[in-house]
């Protein structure tokens, strides 16, 4: 486990000294995260709709397609080259491919959402108070199912044609239960309901973050194989 989890690290330091290199990948996805929110601003009427009703659909809509940018640059980087054959060639097993890569991109939608949560609060005068930490929480539990889905559905559609094309259609299906439990549980919190009352969404979270990070690292080994 802790030669599985420290090449994982490692791999995951390569892919973000590529991404911290080019800045491409952030860059794209922290500018639609923005445009989106401006875009859903101006075409919201607060007399009709209230900011903490319609904040967490926005927020969470605007999450999941500002991470596929990233998720599919995660196999992206190493196919120019055949830079993947040269990886799975090294003394690493399998599944420490797939955590590095996961690791790699939770960090990288993690500061997708340190800059979007903020905005978002910003433009909609959200009063987040004690919310604020249990909002956080949601926010890692959501990208943790996120991108492990979006990770093992990347390796299998980056070496198609339509591999922009095929990953959204793949992945956005599993994506559906984690955003429903993730926009639920903030649409709790920013109403001022206790923590209490989004237990059972968060439960629902964690087991979903559980199984889908389980099974998408046993299932890598053999999408690569095949």
């Amino acid at each position: 486990m802790v030669d599985t989890l420290g090449a994982a690290w490692l791999i995951a330091r390569k892919d973000l000294a590529i991404e911290f290199k080019t800045r491409s990948a952030f860059l794209s996805a922290v500018v639609f995260a923005l445009i989106a929110l401006v875009i859903f601003y101006f075409s919201w009427d607060p007399t009709a709709v209230s900011a903490t009703d319609l904040a967490p659909g926005v927020l969470w809509v605007i999450f999941t397609f500002s991470g596929l940018l990233g998720l599919h640059r995660s196999f992206g980087v190493e196919a120019a080259d055949r830079a993947i054959d040269g990886l799975l060639t090294s003394p690493v097993s399998r599944e420490s491919i797939f955590l590095g890569k996961a690791l790699a991109n939770l960090i990288f939608v993690g500061s997708i959402q340190i800059v979007a949560i903020p905005a978002l609060v910003i433009f909609y005068n959200l009063p987040l108070g004690a919310a604020a930490l249990p909002l956080i929480g949601i926010a890692v539990l959501a990208a943790i199912g996120l991108v492990a889905v979006g990770t093992l559905f990347s390796a299998m559609a980056v070496n198609t044609r339509l591999a922009e094309l095929l990953l959204p259609m793949l992945a956005l299906p599993f994506f559906v239960p984690i955003v429903i439990a993730a926009s639920q549980s903030t649409a709790k919190l920013l109403s001022g309901r206790p923590v209490a009352e989004a237990a059972a969404w968060l439960k629902l979270l964690l087991a979903f973050d559980i199984i889908f990070l389980t099974v998408c690292t046993l299932a890598y080994p053999f999408t690569v194989e095949d």
